[in-house]
């Protein structure tokens, strides 16, 4: 029997790659621990609850950006992505508002 090679290429690791995906991680790590410290030691109330979502929103829009590549689309169809669910947090928002009004006005 006959031994045969292959014309396998190892190629080595991309070093920037690999540093890319920690520095993305260690963000993603430290805003969470920053949302774990505000949970943890922040009283309950309207001050943590906009924290709470603006980090949210702050770690969605990494997460979009770096593991979607939509940080690196052109702004046109960053737009056209965010302006929509702008409107709809907006809504939510008002909606939200609006009901809590009634509910006064009712009780």
């Amino acid at each position: 029997m006959e031994h045969q090679t292959s014309n396998v290429q190892v190629i080595p690791a991309d070093k920037a790659k690999i540093m890319k995906i920690w520095k993305v991680a260690g963000i993603l790590a430290a805003i969470t621990i920053v949302e774990f410290i505000i949970a943890f030691t922040v009283p309950a109330g309207g001050a943590k609850s906009f924290v709470f979502i603006a980090l949210t929103i702050w770690k969605a829009f990494y997460i979009v950006s770096e593991f979607m590549h939509l940080g690196h689309e052109k702004k046109s169809l960053i737009m056209s992505i965010l302006l929509p669910l702008l409107f709809v947090i907006f809504l939510i928002f008002i909606l939200m508002v609006q009901g809590a009004s009634i509910l006064e006005v009712l009780h």
